[in-house]
């Protein structure tokens, strides 16, 4: 574009990023690109920081290593978790529970082999509490969390630090 309009490059541009945030708006789906593991955290921080009483639902989505549990230390920073609270992955537990503002229920689903060891550790008994509930690889649930209201976030590599974060907005019809 630039060759072929070279004294509109600004203004192609400016056009460019209108229309993207256009189309943002009227998908369910919102773009960012964080460019650190802090802008990560702090994306996280302003998902929870205003999060009022209820449940709330975060489904992330990702490769080993997108930064999914930095996501989540930032939504637990926001929901002012201590900071003497190591939060990390629960991998091997499913589970991690913190207690803040509002309770954070962190799952990592990585190695649960089948619905039924979810439903073991009580994850519809969470779904009934209030709080938050933050799920890694929700894909392993399947069809189960399709019928529930949550923001569904990607997170993709696209740089030693930088991730491209796609946060969409999972309301099922009644």
């Amino acid at each position: 574009m630039k060759d072929i309009f070279p004294s509109l490059t600004g203004e192609v541009n400016l056009i460019t990023q209108v229309l993207l945030i256009i189309l943002q708006k009227l998908s369910k789906e919102e773009y960012i690109i964080s460019r650190s593991p802090d802008e990560t955290m702090n994306f996280g921080e302003k998902l929870s920081r205003d999060l009022l009483s209820g449940s709330h639902i975060f489904a992330l989505y990702g490769t080993l290593g997108a930064g999914k549990t930095l996501l989540t230390k930032g939504i637990a920073r926001g929901l002012q978790v201590p900071d003497w609270y190591y939060v990390n992955s629960p991998t091997f537990t499913l589970i991690n529970e913190y207690e803040g503002r509002l309770p954070l229920y962190h799952f990592d689903l990585y190695r649960l082999d089948n619905q039924d060891d979810l439903l073991e550790i009580g994850f519809e008994d969470y779904l009934q509490k209030p709080g938050v509930m933050v799920i890694e690889w929700p894909e392993k649930v399947g069809e189960m969390i399709l019928s529930l209201d949550f923001i569904g976030i990607t997170l993709a590599i696209t740089g030693e630090e930088q991730r491209e974060i796609i946060t969409s907005y999972n309301k099922p019809s009644n």
